[in-house]
């Protein structure tokens, strides 16, 4: 099967959209299908190289400067129709409704191929980013579905990454057939293998060795609502706690002032962006993980955290509650709320021997969002198609 993938981002670009559409194109390359994946250049010239078995064609693009990590092709056309002569794909799959994607899809469709389409888009994600955000949020949110409602409601399947997204996708009256497919987790590589060299580990990242360390792992722009946790941090009283922030993002300066601010410096930890397989060692490091962000269709990074054992501390928002089981594996506190979040910070913190039981139930939670389960949903879903 030859499957050509297409979105706005692509690895090495850090975002949960790269990073899964990166994953599933080389997972269907181990399968053994024949997968291209068509983007916007980082590099800014176009190329077509090999990487992990995916032929891999970045566009000529240009950096949008509004946003690290995300850039746009104008004119991809000549690009495009090369891609479908060479490439000759059976199926396609985008991976959002933004002008490039739209344009392979409508070519898909005059060439009478399938296309899949996975949405991993929320409008408190993008809003900010956009002209209208002055708009008021209802009538903005109305104007980003209506967009795109316009692609997928051409497709022949919608996925989304949890049942929360694809309740969402379905709610904006999306005509399109809609199942949830997890993003995965690659459980061999995320695991507690290094749990035996936490010292060492916590040694080399300049952690203290006998102190409690929360971890978070993401983006380090607004919408994460990372200075939430910082400050509940700071209003749980909790004085020998330390986190360790892991990414990069726009607003990496002003967290680093927050943290001034609230007198944390020296408890909080900016390794900066950890490639991924270093990123189980870090985690293995580390006693929990928090995601505080209100706009996860999914979470990646947390489910890498419960693959490495950990409890985890979420904000009550989205499809985070798929992941996290209340007073089980971890804690949901009130979204955007410090004082919420820093009450049961307080509760982790006084009760150190419930994270090996909490930890445990992350793992068994974790299981059936293995990526070779993705992997296998993926592949059905194309051969369904085609047989169609």
């Amino acid at each position: 099967m030859r499957i050509l993938i297409t979105g706005t981002t692509y690895p090495p670009c850090f975002n949960g959209q790269s990073i899964f559409t990166g994953h599933l194109a080389e997972g269907m390359a181990k399968k053994g299908h024949h997968v291209r994946a068509l983007f916007p250049s980082h590099l800014i010239k176009p190329f077509l190289t090999n990487v992990s078995g995916v032929e891999c064609q970045g566009i000529r693009a240009f950096d949008v400067g509004f946003h690290v990590d995300v850039y746009y092709s104008l004119f991809p056309q000549t690009a495009i129709h090369s891609a479908f002569s060479d490439f000759k794909p059976d199926i396609v799959h985008i991976h959002d409704h933004f002008p490039l994607s739209a344009m392979i899809a409508n070519e898909a469709r005059k060439k009478g191929l399938k296309v899949v389409g996975t949405n991993h888009f929320l409008p408190e994600n993008w809003a900010p980013y956009f002209p209208w955000s002055i708009l008021p949020p209802r009538f903005s949110e109305k104007v980003l579905w209506a967009w795109v409602r316009s692609i997928y409601d051409r497709l022949d399947m919608v996925t989304s990454p949890s049942k929360t997204a694809a309740g969402i996708i379905k709610s904006i009256g999306l005509k399109a057939p809609v199942t949830p497919i997890s993003c995965g987790v690659d459980l061999n590589t995320f695991n507690t293998h290094y749990r035996e060299q936490r010292q060492q580990i916590r040694q080399m990242y300049g952690l203290p060795l006998d102190k409690p360390v929360m971890a978070f792992v993401g983006r380090l722009d607004g919408e994460k609502k990372l200075d939430v946790i910082l400050k509940a941090i700071q209003l749980s009283g909790c004085d020998q706690l330390h986190i360790l922030v892991v990414g990069k993002g726009a607003a990496q300066e002003e967290i680093k002032k927050l943290v001034a601010d609230l007198g944390l410096t020296g408890r909080a930890h900016f390794p900066g962006f950890i490639a991924s397989e270093d990123l189980p060692k870090a985690l293995n490091a580390v006693d929990i993980f928090t995601m505080p962000s209100e706009a996860e269709l999914l979470s990646i990074a947390t489910l890498e955290a419960m693959g490495c054992g950990l409890p985890v501390l979420a904000a009550n928002s989205r499809a985070l509650p798929e992941l996290v089981d209340q007073e089980v594996n971890g804690y949901l506190f009130t979204p955007s709320d410090p004082q919420d979040a820093a009450s049961y910070i307080r509760k982790f913190i006084q009760s150190p021997a419930r994270w090996p039981e909490m930890g445990e139930a992350s793992l068994k939670k974790v299981q059936p969002h293995s990526i070779e389960n993705t992997y296998n949903q993926y592949e059905k879903i194309y051969l369904d198609l085609l047989a169609k």
